[in-house]
């Protein structure tokens, strides 16, 4: 897992490090993990949840309210993302493109992408992948609508940010799980391109000067590591995303 200092995520996020330093302490917003130094470590998910108080503050609640905000999102049981999946395979029963989509929007403006794509599109895609027949048609229905509705939220992003990064699937073939990947990044602010086709080996030369990430789909290989710590020494700025 990759950590980011105080100084790098408050460029990356566009914040200054004293108001960081601020949400921490004040108002106990963040909690990054320390080094052996005692200096803060910042991981993706720290990322994630400061675009997500960005947000909050963009759209005029007080900071001191956030906080409240974040857990109460945070607060959906299991229940009741079985709920949506169940809601979610009773729309997939009609075949029809236009509903799923208008189903995904709705979705879109209540819950977070990342939970949306752990606790129910994820699910969903793995329940219909075990059927062989009917489900795995409506499965690649589901694909097509995800990944076009991804494909318009990452163009939207261009309105709203200038830190563009590449996200490239490494050793997997599940290109619909690298475009909700990408719009799990995007929430982060960056502007992700997609290379669609996945790649045996990044090749990191043929994108000189550009931020990369890069997606295994399941844990990275001792290999894998090896490779990114070489390109990293090489001056490539290349990053393993997780979930």
């Amino acid at each position: 897992m990759a950590f980011y200092s105080i100084g790098d995520v408050a460029e990356r996020c566009g914040i200054n490090p004293v108001t960081l330093r601020a949400w921490q302490r004040r108002y106990g917003l963040l909690k990054p993990q320390r080094s052996e130094g005692g200096h803060r470590q910042f991981d993706e998910e720290d990322i994630q949840r400061i675009e997500e108080i960005k947000l909050w503050i963009k759209s005029g609640v007080p900071v001191g309210k956030v906080k409240a905000l974040l857990e109460e999102s945070k607060a959906t049981t299991q229940d009741d993302w079985t709920k949506l999946q169940e809601e979610m395979m009773a729309a997939l029963r009609f075949a029809h493109p236009a509903k799923m989509r208008a189903k995904i929007v709705a979705l879109a403006r209540a819950y977070a992408p990342g939970d949306l794509i752990d606790h129910v599109f994820v699910p969903v895609r793995h329940r219909l992948s075990l059927d062989q027949n009917t489900a795995r048609i409506m499965c690649s229905m589901l694909d097509g609508v995800l990944i076009e509705f991804v494909a318009a939220s990452l163009s939207e992003t261009l309105k709203k940010t200038d830190k563009d990064a590449l996200l490239i699937g490494w050793d997997t073939d599940d290109r619909t799980r690298l475009w909700l990947e990408a719009w799990r990044l995007s929430q982060q602010g960056w502007h992700i391109a997609v290379l669609a086709e996945p790649l045996d080996s990044p090749r990191p030369e043929l994108f000189p000067g550009q931020q990369l990430f890069v997606w295994t789909g399941i844990a990275p290989t001792r290999r894998q590591q090896e490779l990114m710590q070489h390109w990293h020494e090489q001056g490539y700025t290349l990053t393993f995303h997780h979930p």
